[in-house]
């Protein structure tokens, strides 16, 4: 399946790969981001490794830490390198996210989901993501939740449709 841009599911994990090591080369020390977030003050916040792969042909797969605080309507992500620098930061509220990556402008996009797609290359379920961390199994087609970490800070998703197949896993700190 192609993403609304036309680009390969396989590019867009490739490009997303690519940006988290072009910045781990060239900013291992960034600073943390700035704390002026889109979140509401009152929305959780959730950190700790998250991995992704796709058994496309080329066998793609990404990981990196991260910081989600939020909700699906308003929150940012921040994607950190081995060594603790900013991948990429993923901001949004309603009608708008940006995606920002250092040493490079922002980008905009009209949605979180927009955002995504084009980031990965592939729809992922970013909402039901929301529900999941808490415990909450909400049903999105062709995605398989496995919540039974959950309680030991351990959430897989296997995406069995459409091809190719992915899987997400996220370890939380505790």
């Amino acid at each position: 399946m192609r993403s609304a841009t036309g680009a390969a599911p396989s590019r867009g994990w490739r490009r997303l790969s690519a940006l988290a090591l072009a910045a781990g080369l060239a900013g291992c020390a960034a600073p943390r981001p700035p704390s002026g977030s889109a979140a509401p003050a009152d929305a959780p916040v959730r950190s700790g490794r998250l991995a992704l792969s796709v058994e496309d042909a080329a066998a793609s797969s990404f990981s990196a830490g991260f910081e989600l605080r939020g909700r699906p309507e308003a929150g940012e992500l921040t994607l950190y390198t081995p060594l603790g620098g900013v991948a990429a930061q993923l901001r949004w509220q309603p009608g708008q996210a940006l995606l920002q990556a250092p040493g490079q402008g922002p980008r905009s996009y009209p949605s979180l989901q927009a955002m995504v797609e084009e980031a990965t290359g592939a729809p992922l379920p970013v909402a039901a993501l929301f529900d999941w961390l808490e415990g909450r199994p909400t049903p999105v087609p062709g995605w398989e939740p496995d919540l039974s970490g959950l309680e030991a800070g351990r959430l897989r998703a296997r995406r069995t449709a459409p091809p190719p197949p992915a899987e997400l896993r996220l370890v939380l700190e505790r």
